[in-house]
């Protein structure tokens, strides 16, 4: 069985945005206009096809990110019937909130680019500047599609000036609108120099017709603009350029525009409204002339886990077979399913597939393409390719799958850690054993999401990124486990640490007749670098999340067998905090001294012996409470303005800014998570209503003493 489309004909791209920007409506609008459905569903009637969970519909937001595959020929192609022009979009909606921004982190990770939405009303929001920093960071080639023209207020030119100033020096418009809010009629395509009507069923029937008079100057001014921002990535075209060519041919401005944004040196702006029609299918048109097919982005890179020698795999049917799982998910029909893209080779359903991680061989059952929540069942999927698979129980997200032959652990997806939790219990017995299972679900299919157990009242405690995001968890337990909790306030995932140097000289001695127990460590403990790199230390160090342990043992005064039992010790021992209990981290440990039984000594005395140490230590190197601050931005009318920046100050908010948004005011500050719980209700009481606010997790900092005395005394 043979691919039944060419790799340079696919395009795996995510639709990212802030909340409310649209990004669902603009899927809607691509599964129409590609025929995958046959009516628009729409987000605010609760019908949005990619939005398939209950809570989405009821919510009118997107939790959880969608996969689909549809195909687009291009506007500007003649014959429609030509399949040889045809494309493949593998397509990934990803929520706006910030409480799921775990799906849009791992939907990166996987596409070779992105369409980002922006509202025309508001330009560049909160959430739009989190999620360009993922797609730079995963170095994501991108173009733009400022929606919502059609909307009071709307305004294309602020909204670009937004991306400029916020976002980056490199976007460039493609397009310019024809009119705003209600005369928004269409749009021009400033490198063809055409004017583009949608008229017939849903905006269907692209028409092409002259610029309007009243735009004409406008749109020389930006084409010219727009030909010497392209031609800049061309020496040739460059310097006909400086010698007064301007009138390049059409398709070789679109390679050397193709070529920029793939290198992320360019980003194409596109414009619309997707809700009333206007403006996708150009858009369409942008992700098949600018976006990368899999074979124009560098090969995926990897390290061989029996040797951790680097290796790298081609988007290519005949390289070793390599993919990467990025989401687990709970079909009500088939159980659970993986989606994985392929990087590299081929996989066929009833084959084996070796997982880097657990270093076991899991059979693949069957293989589904997703279409939403709908599913098609396929034989065989090809390098480039993103499909789910049945069958396997030991996979979980930013696994590696790989041809056994040729093993490959690829670049991991970075998982940002919980700031919430909250305490939940079942309301019956039956309950009990129900909720156990569905919270293990859960987990798996959300990594953000933590299950915990409290070690001295054995309560469970949930863990998660905000309060929406425990509370939609709670609810799914709810529906589609049929599980009834009882659940206890949010609580702050507080941290501790230490700001000073303590040394210790432990022995843990037992006799008891018989053999004995026998560990003596000495230790130093200080505050740990975090401005090192890890390939940067020295090779006694071993660093793991929050904790750094050097070896510094000589002459093997304790012998080999017990430094790592020594290790494992002093871990446990910053399990608990010598303050209010909350767990210990940044903690850098030297193990520099001890000594050791002949008889006597063994791994748990070691063990004990560097616990007992390091809580020792602990109290004596100036302990100190950490709380999670959260990167705040409330939009309110001017009017409040100063009630709001006075709240704010009132919460040991740290004010950075005040934006002008259009009609509304744009507070930034620093905030302790603590301050945040219930803050939406008393904004809302504040502002009449008309007051809005996003947060995300920025940083942990140190609690001021008369906080730190208050959690110390409630946890006593």
């Amino acid at each position: 069985m043979n691919r039944d489309y060419p790799l340079e004909k696919t395009r795996n791209f995510g639709i990212i945005a802030h909340i409310d920007a649209g990004k669902t409506t603009v899927s809607e609008r691509i599964l129409f206009y590609t025929g995958m459905s046959h009516k628009i569903g729409e987000v605010h009637e609760g019908a949005a096809t990619m939005d398939w969970m209950e809570q989405e519909k009821e919510r009118g937001i997107t939790i959880t990110s969608a996969a689909t595959t549809c195909f687009w020929t291009p506007t500007y192609v003649a014959d429609k019937k030509d399949t040889a022009k045809k494309f493949r979009f593998n397509i990934i909606d990803t929520p706006g909130h910030i409480d799921f921004t775990i799906e849009v982190r791992r939907s990166l990770r996987v596409l070779d680019g992105a369409v980002v939405v922006f509202d025309g009303v508001a330009g560049v929001e909160p959430q739009s500047e989190t999620n360009w920093r993922y797609a730079d960071e995963g170095k994501v080639p991108r173009i733009c599609f400022i929606n919502k023209l059609d909307r009071t207020g709307a305004s294309f030119e602020r909204s670009y000036a937004s991306i400029l100033d916020r976002l980056t020096k490199n976007a460039v418009r493609f397009q310019i609108p024809i009119g705003e809010e209600e005369k928004m009629e269409g749009v021009i395509d400033l490198l063809k120099m055409k004017a583009y009507y949608f008229e017939g069923n849903m905006g269907t029937d692209v028409i092409e017709k002259d610029i309007p008079e009243n735009l004409k100057a406008d749109a020389e001014k930006y084409h010219a603009i727009l030909v010497e921002k392209i031609v800049e990535h061309d020496e040739e075209m460059m310097m006909a350029f400086l010698d007064g060519k301007t009138d390049f041919p059409i398709d070789a401005l679109k390679k050397v525009a193709r070529k920029a944004t793939i290198a992320n040196d360019l980003i194409p702006v596109f414009t619309g409204t997707a809700l009333k029609n206007k403006g996708a299918q150009l858009m369409l048109d942008g992700v098949v002339d600018y976006l990368p097919a899999p074979t124009d982005i560098p090969p995926s890179k990897g390290f061989n886990p029996d040797t951790g020698a680097e290796e790298f795999r081609y988007a290519s049917d005949t390289d070793p077979f390599a993919a990467l799982a990025f989401k687990v998910a709970t079909d009500p029909f088939v159980g659970q399913l993986i989606f994985f893209r392929v990087y590299s080779g081929t996989l066929e359903s009833g084959s084996y597939v070796y997982n880097a991680r657990t270093g076991n061989k899991e059979r693949i059952g069957r293989i589904l393409r997703m279409h939403a929540n709908e599913r098609e069942e396929v034989k065989k999927v090809f390098a480039g390719d993103i499909a789910a698979a049945v069958g396997l129980k030991e996979t979980t997200t930013s696994d590696s799958l790989c041809d056994p032959a040729h093993p490959i652990t690829l670049e991991e997806i970075k998982i940002p850690e919980p700031v919430v939790s909250l305490k939940i219990e079942p309301k019956t017995k039956a309950d009990q054993e129900k909720m156990g299972m569905a919270l293990n679900r859960l987990a798996a299919e959300d990594p953000t999401f933590r299950v915990t157990t409290d070690p001295e009242t054995s309560d469970t405690i949930i863990w998660g990124m905000g309060e929406l995001h425990l509370d939609i968890i709670v609810d799914r337990m709810k529906r589609e486990f049929t599980v009834e909790a009882n659940v206890g306030r949010p609580q702050v995932a507080y941290k501790e640490t230490i700001t000073g140097t303590a040394e210790v000289d432990n022995k843990y001695v037992k006799q008891s007749g018989g053999k004995g127990q026998y560990g003596h460590v000495k230790i130093r403990i200080k505050p740990m670098d975090l401005t090192v790199n890890v390939e940067d230390l020295p090779k006694n160090v071993k660093r793991s999340e929050g904790f750094e342990f050097i070896n510094n043992i000589k002459g093997g005064v304790i012998p080999q067998e017990f430094i790592a039992p020594v290790e494992k010790g002093l871990k446990e021992g910053m399990q608990r905090g010598v303050l209010a209990g909350y767990q210990m981290v940044n903690i850098s440990a030297d193990l520099f001294d001890g000594s050791y039984h002949d008889v006597d000594s063994s791994e748990i005395a070691f063990k004990v012996a560097a616990s007992q140490a390091m809580q020792e230590a602990l109290a004596k190197a100036s302990p100190v409470i950490l709380e999670p601050m959260m990167k705040v931005e409330v939009t309110i009318p001017e009017k409040f303005l100063g009630d709001i920046t006075g709240n704010v100050s009132s919460k040991r908010g740290i004010i950075e800014g005040v934006d002008d948004r259009g009609m509304v005011k744009a507070v930034k500050a620093i905030m302790p998570l603590s301050e945040m719980f219930g803050y939406m209700n008393s904004l809302r009481s504040m502002t009449e209503g008309r007051g809005s606010f996003t947060m995300e997790f920025v940083r942990y900092d140190i609690v001021p003493k008369n906080v730190a005395d208050e959690i110390i005394a409630k946890r006593k």
